[in-house]
């Protein structure tokens, strides 16, 4: 079989060593077993593995003293002569290290397959025995470096044994996989484990009976190398050894997120996800542990460089006072307490009061913080808060002395002065309105009079677009910042619920969405100011003359922009948001060609039970979903469909249905479908731009798009599923080929297809 595993010597950091189980035909050394691991010996030629005389397996070092045991629970003073010379410890093929009696090697004494460390193969059992009350679990490595027991820990949750949990350092919960479903095979929380997910390579097994209770994996195929660690990062991932490429396939990893294993950075560090490395110090502190952090362990965080004042003896005036460090757009730490203050300044004077106190928030409520700040994150969506880091003021030196502070008052008043007259005077020749964005510092949207609107279009003259929910008009204002004001037609709601709405969707903010910068509403008028994109929506660069800026490379990264900003607002929002009306006019590109999804929250807001009916249909037809035209409940698989359908588009780049040299409609997602079955990408390829397309990306941007395109909902994956997909964290399957496909495909045998534009 492909899979054995051998037995030998691990080395660690300082001279550490370690008995391990390793992989025997993988040309990357990997240990899925350790022995010792709290018990490192310091000379492997001198050690000993061996059985001792009352049949435990033992290591013994280099003064024969015993480092590590097996202690046999199973050996009883009644048998201790019969194991004594007739124990035998075998290395199965499974990677199970087993003592057993020779001359019945079925009677288990012991096996370390009842011992996990940081790894579950195939058959291993993780959760409890309920009559010796012995629990499995996997503990992650100090540091990749290092196989003593670290900080993170999987198991089966004591409250809820049909799901896993992720703790740290055995007390504090940070993640969950969700309910094990017995119908789909998976968790809740980790749906790559679908059989359509997982190429059905491994079988998940929950077992709950008088003795024991546990979640157990088994192979289909023998010859596949499976395997699942919690890592010194505290993520689970499922890995697949690739043989023809020599290294380690990512299957799923959880959480998908670095920084949402909890104190992943330690204290007084800030995560940041897009960075490399994630962790870095807070100002004013440094790493506690350089070597560790260089190896990828960040777990010890970071201290200050210098001792705060109020700890101090110091007797210099200038060195008595602490001062605050801000930090803006944070999640923000754990173990905050509440104090009552009327506003920031009461805030921060409770916090330099209190000599414990490390940081200050304040939101309309005091928040302090008396220990270490532990999960400090920045956020991704821009809707995160700001804390006030406390530091000795020397860390902080004043930028000016008093002379010249004086100075600069002085200026600065002639200026302003200056500017004042100067803005009268303009005021009084030219009568202008400055229409400019009013300050919202406090996170609200911005509100426009119908009349500034009327100035900054120039009287609604110059048209970018329209579409589903109104006209778009180009806007400037005065401080030369260009926006895009949309007219929204046939809008009902009145006044209350309008700015209700707005209200919300005035609070996300993503990366790939079209940001919402204010709004009017002035009689029956509903107006909304968006942020303007350079390169106007995807139909023009898809099908247009300007098709030739979007090579492929950018197209699927086009894609995968458009997954994630779905996604976010499927997955992300306080409520499901459905967009309802997916299609390349509905896609911006800013100036970098990044996409962004707008027209998002205006047709309506559903709860995440899903259960409501929208009353009104929108979308364009080419991209609605069957159960538009069915009848049936309309929730966010929806928006799912139509991305496939767009996907499509963005692959070929043109319609999907045109008009063949004859007259026959030619539709793309036919030929895509057939060639899948065919495995033939290459008869997909425009020969004029063949030599760009990475075939692996288009196999993969292909599956995804027939996936999204099948005719029953629970069928399509979610937007958060596809964005792992297309990033190549997570294999597919070839889909089946939808009822409506299969139709169209009968049709297009009779029709020439050709994938030339």
């Amino acid at each position: 079989m492909y899979h054995s595993f051998h037995v030998n010597a691990a080395g660690g950091p300082l001279n550490k060593w370690y008995i391990a189980i390793w992989y025997n035909k993988v040309s990357i050394q990997t240990a899925v077993w350790i022995a010792n691991r709290e018990a490192p010996i310091s000379n492997p030629d001198e050690s000993q593995l061996t059985i001792s005389q009352d049949g435990t397996l033992v290591l013994l070092n280099q003064s024969r003293s015993v480092v590590w045991s097996s202690s046999v629970p199973n050996v009883t003073s009644s048998n201790v002569n019969s194991t004594d010379a007739n124990t035998v410890a075998v290395l199965l093929n499974t990677g199970n290290l087993v003592l057993s009696h020779a001359s019945n090697t079925s009677h288990v004494l012991w096996q370390s397959f009842d011992h996990l460390t940081d790894t579950q193969l195939p058959n291993m059992k993780i959760g409890w025995n309920k009559v010796t009350g012995a629990r499995t679990r996997l503990v992650s490595w100090r540091n990749q470096y290092d196989p003593s027991p670290g900080t993170f820990s999987i198991e089966m949750d004591p409250n809820d044994n049909t799901q896993y949990i992720f703790l740290w350092n055995n007390s504090r919960p940070y993640f969950t996989g969700g309910k094990y479903d017995p119908n789909t095979g998976a968790f809740s929380g980790i749906p790559e484990m679908t059989p359509m997910r997982s190429n059905s390579i491994y079988t998940f097994h929950y077992v709950d009976n008088d003795e024991e209770t546990y979640f157990m994996l088994t192979i289909k195929d023998d010859n596949i190398l499976f395997r699942l660690t919690i890592d010194a990062s505290g993520q689970a991932k499922s890995t697949v050894w690739m043989k023809d490429r020599n290294e380690w396939m990512l299957f799923f990893q959880q959480p998908k997120a670095k920084c949402a294993v909890y104190s992943m950075c330690g204290a007084f560090s800030r995560c940041t996800e897009s960075a490399l490395p994630p962790c870095n110090c807070l100002k004013g502190f440094h790493e506690q542990s350089p070597s560790n952090w260089i190896s990828g362990n960040y777990a010890k965080g970071c201290i200050r460089n210098m001792d705060l004042q109020c700890h101090s003896n110091s007797s210099e005036p200038k060195a008595r006072e602490d001062r605050f460090y801000v930090m803006n757009n944070v999640r923000l730490p754990d173990w905050s307490q509440t104090v009552p203050a009327e506003n920031i300044g009461n805030c921060k004077v409770s916090c330099l009061n209190n000599c414990s106190c490390s940081a200050y928030s304040y939101n309309g409520t005091c928040l302090l913080w008396y220990t270490d700040l532990v999960n400090l994150q920045d956020s991704l969506d821009g809707s995160g808060d700001s804390i006030f880091i406390r530091l000795v003021a020397s860390e902080l030196p004043e930028s000016k002395t008093k002379k010249w502070r004086v100075v600069s008052i002085i200026i600065g008043g002639l200026i302003a002065l200056a500017c004042a007259v100067t803005a009268f005077v303009c005021f009084i020749r030219k009568r202008t309105i400055k229409a400019v964005l009013p300050s919202t510092a406090d996170g609200r949207l911005a509100t426009f009079k119908y009349s500034d609107l009327q100035l900054i279009t120039k009287g609604f003259s110059e048209k970018l677009g329209s579409g589903s929910f109104g006209s778009v008009f180009k806007g400037v204002l005065s401080d030369k910042t260009v926006v895009a004001v949309k007219k929204l037609e046939g809008f009902r709601q009145g006044e209350k619920q309008f700015r209700a709405e707005m209200s919300t969707i005035g609070t996300i903010h993503h990366i790939n969405l079209v940001r919402l910068l204010g709004f009017c509403s002035h009689g029956v008028q509903r107006l909304l100011v968006y942020e303007h994109m350079q390169n106007g929506s995807l139909d023009h660069h898809l099908f247009g003359n300007n098709s030739g800026t979007l090579n492929w490379g950018r197209r699927y990264q086009i894609a995968i922009g458009i997954a994630k900003g779905l996604a976010y607002l499927h997955e992300r929002c306080r409520d499901c948001i459905i967009h309802c009306d997916i299609k390349p006019e509905n896609i911006l590109l800013d100036a970098s060609f990044v996409p962004k999804v707008a027209d998002f929250g205006l047709a309506k807001l559903l709860g995440r039970d899903f259960s409501r009916v929208l009353t009104s249909m929108r979308g364009t037809i080419g991209y609605l979903a069957p159960e538009w035209i069915s009848g049936m409940a309309i929730t966010s698989k929806a928006d799912v469909f139509s991305y496939g359908m767009l996907l499509f588009e963005i692959i070929s780049q043109r319609r999907n249905v045109e008009k063949g040299e004859q007259g026959a409609d030619m539709f793309f997602p036919v030929l895509v479908a057939k060639k899948l079955l065919e495995d033939d990408m290459q008869a997909l390829l425009d020969p004029e731009s063949a030599d760009e397309i990475d075939l692996e990306e288009l196999a993969r941007a292909c599956k995804v798009a027939c996936w999204c395109a099948q005719d029953e909902e629970s069928s399509r994956p979610s937007m958060g599923e596809i964005v792992q997909i297309l990033e190549g964290f997570v294999d597919v399957t070839i889909p089946p080929v939808p009822r409506y496909l299969h139709v169209l495909a009968e049709r297009a045998d009779h029709a020439e297809i050709s994938v030339n534009k």
